[in-house]
């Protein structure tokens, strides 16, 4: 539906809000997600509607806003491996630490930077690249390389276990 110029921004969520919604839950099959999708998706419309509120279509540009969106979160979420079981015994952390950065020295020194930047410092891939000087991909590769090079190791929390 081609909207025209729009002037008011509640007026433009007043009248395409539901539509909005709607095709949030068709995007993540999920009614809250919708909605956070939508929020999100009119927050970032909301900050450029000066400049998008004279162009042909704003429901068009924030159709993009909440795809994108969708595309991101999603990818987020893919890496996440959410499980029912919990794991058998407990936890220590007699030596554990030590261990740990045993391991962590056997890396490369910019897979084992990246992982200590984003584990232990919880910095995001845009602060580690800026920190680092070098592009978010490669703050994720190195990443990806010094996890997978981990993995293969016996772990240290698999030995800390009891």
């Amino acid at each position: 539906m081609r909207l025209g110029v729009v002037e008011d921004f509640e007026d433009f969520v007043r009248a395409r809000g539901k539509a909005l919604l709607r095709y949030g839950y068709v995007l993540t099959g999920n009614a809250d997600d919708a909605a956070d999708l939508v929020q999100e998706a009119l927050l970032k419309l909301n900050g450029a509607w000066r400049r998008v509120r004279n162009k042909d279509n704003p429901e068009s540009y924030v159709r993009t806003i909440m795809a994108r969106q969708h595309v991101s979160w999603w990818r987020r979420r893919r890496r996440e491996h959410v499980t029912d079981d919990v794991p058998e015994g407990s936890y220590t952390d007699d030596h554990t630490f030590g261990e740990l950065w045993k391991e962590l020295a056997t890396l490369p020194r910019k897979q084992r930077v990246v992982l200590v930047l984003r584990y232990y410092e919880d910095l995001s891939d845009q602060e580690i690249s800026d920190i680092l000087g070098i592009s978010r991909g490669t703050v994720r590769s190195q990443a990806f390389h010094a996890l997978n090079a981990l993995r293969v190791k016996p772990s240290v929390l698999e030995r800390g276990r009891t």
